[in-house]
């Protein structure tokens, strides 16, 4: 049979993490199909090792995962080298970014195939069936471009999670030392980041999520989780753990189960999960979760403003009151809560549009007056594809459109718009764009995040001293004296660099 090549773009410059899902899909075809792996962020010149690979005459398959933002950067120019020089290769790609931007993709002419969604069925049978030139138009979770239209088959039920087979990470360490997966974060000096879950069971209209799972979520049990971390740890030396998940905290027993199990292993830990959801928790399973190693949980704040909740279809009961409640409500277990805000929703007017991003940051304000650990990440409002979402339609009756070639989307412009800094969107003017930034590095210089381990004391008192006369006056035009400390000391943004 023909060989398969793995790629995962580069997605950071400085911290490496296990590339968990292409390892998922290498977990699919262990023992069906040869594999390597080609990890962007581990590698000098990853196009000549991908050429190299294909050189010998053995590879005919290529799966690239591709996350929106960087990942594009290799991704785009390295399938279109890949084409150029070995047209008979299949290309067959995965993630948010071709599986909510198919035609952009299908249409580029480099790429053959997308996994739209888990490809642990999806990917090893579109193989079989190519190697043995069967159909594979009713293979669920495809979408392809046949007579020059775009063919979307079925989603396919979430599998459960734990029958799916394990990591193989002994064979990733043959061709990268896992050690350099284990980096020194906030959390730990080995810090292994892990799934356990996919999916997410709300319908947030601003999300890259929820067109791919459907309000669907399905995860390892608390034992299956525990075993893993074990494993972790006692075969790799990990002492920390970032849960990838999308909503690592749905199910309020499993997390329970999971920390009653882990808390002797002196493990400590991160994931993501909805306020509402978790104010709900009993005081105890809070204490039970701390005791057990969570250090810092990150949380959809996105805005204090309950009619624009409401605008991004939330999905639950969180209201303004509640996200500044629930903030005071952390202290009391030693958890920092680490809100996101989503700043520049669509509006009528762009008088609203000001109105809102003033009440968000004026809300803000009341957050770290509430709970001053909470940590703030701040982004501007990047529309997603989200099909019968009121907001999406909204954004194209305001004249918005995504690129309509490949290519553009690595342009410096698109980039920022993928990082959620920049979002090009009609209705923001530079003006707000700029008052939305400029407040960001005032809050960050009075309250630097504590997940920059790089940052010492005497930085962090310098530039305090010099954001906080700022911050209680409302000045935050023209910060410059506070970027350029910033940029002198490398400051970490954790919505951009992670941990």
């Amino acid at each position: 049979m023909n060989k398969v090549l793995l790629f995962n773009p580069r997605s950071a410059n400085n911290t490496f993490r296990i590339p968990n899902s292409i390892l998922n899909i290498a977990a699919s075809i262990e023992n069906r199909y040869e594999w390597v792996i080609v990890d962007g962020n581990r590698e000098t010149n990853p196009q000549q090792t991908i050429l190299d690979y294909l050189a010998t005459g053995q590879f005919k398959y290529l799966g690239f995962t591709v996350m929106p933002g960087p990942q594009l950067r290799q991704a785009i120019p390295i399938a279109k080298a890949v084409k150029e020089q070995f047209k008979n290769t299949t290309m067959i790609w995965g993630g948010y970014f071709p599986s909510n931007h198919s035609k952009v993709v299908l249409d580029s002419g480099y790429v053959d195939f997308i996994v739209n969604g888990p490809g642990d069925n999806c990917f090893p049978k579109l193989l079989d069936a190519l190697e043995r030139f069967e159909p594979y138009e009713f293979l669920k979770n495809l979408i392809y471009k046949t007579n020059g239209k775009i063919v979307k088959t079925a989603k396919e039920d979430l599998i459960d999670q734990d029958s799916l087979p394990p990591l193989p990470y002994h064979q990733l360490n043959r061709f990268y030392p896992m050690e350099k997966y284990l980096g020194k974060t906030f959390l730990g000096d080995r810090t292994f980041a892990y799934h356990s879950s996919i999916g997410c069971p709300f319908t947030c209209s601003f999300c890259a999520v929820v067109p791919i799972y459907e309000a669907r979520w399905k995860a390892k049990s608390a034992i299956t989780v525990y075993n893993d971390v074990k494993y972790i740890k006692e075969k790799w030396g990990a002492d920390a753990i970032e849960f990838h998940d999308n909503n690592f905290f749905v199910s309020e027993k499993r997390v329970v189960d999971f920390s009653g199990m882990v808390k002797n292993d002196n493990m400590t830990w991160w994931g993501m999960a909805r306020i509402d959801t978790m104010d709900k928790f009993k005081d105890a399973s809070l204490a039970a979760i701390r005791e057990a190693g969570c250090k810092i949980i990150f949380f959809g704040a996105e805005s204090g403003n309950d009619k624009v909740l409401a605008q991004m279809d939330k999905g639950g009961t969180q209201t303004g009151e509640q996200i500044i409640r629930f903030a005071e409500r952390m202290k009391k277990f030693d958890i920092i809560p680490e809100y996101s805000f989503v700043l520049g929703t669509p509006a009528p007017t762009q008088a609203e549009v000001q109105e809102q991003i003033d009440f968000d940051i004026n809300f803000i304000k009341q957050v770290k007056h509430a709970n001053p650990n909470t940590e703030i990440v701040i982004y501007t409002y990047s529309p997603v594809p989200t099909e019968g979402s009121e907001m999406f339609e909204e954004v194209i009756k305001s004249g918005f459109a995504f690129p309509e070639k490949l290519e553009d989307w690595i342009s410096p412009a698109w980039e920022s718009f993928d990082l959620r800094k920049n979002p090009l969107t009609p209705w923001l003017t530079a003006d707000m764009i700029d008052k939305i930034r400029n407040f960001e590095t005032v809050l960050n210089g009075l309250y630097p995040t504590v997940t920059d381990i790089r940052l010492s004391l005497l930085k962090r008192k310098a530039i305090k001293l010099m954001a906080g006369l700022r911050y209680k006056a409302n000045l935050f035009d023209y910060p410059y004296e506070i970027k350029l400390l910033q940029k002198v000391w490398k400051y970490r943004q954790p919505e951009i660099q992670g941990f």
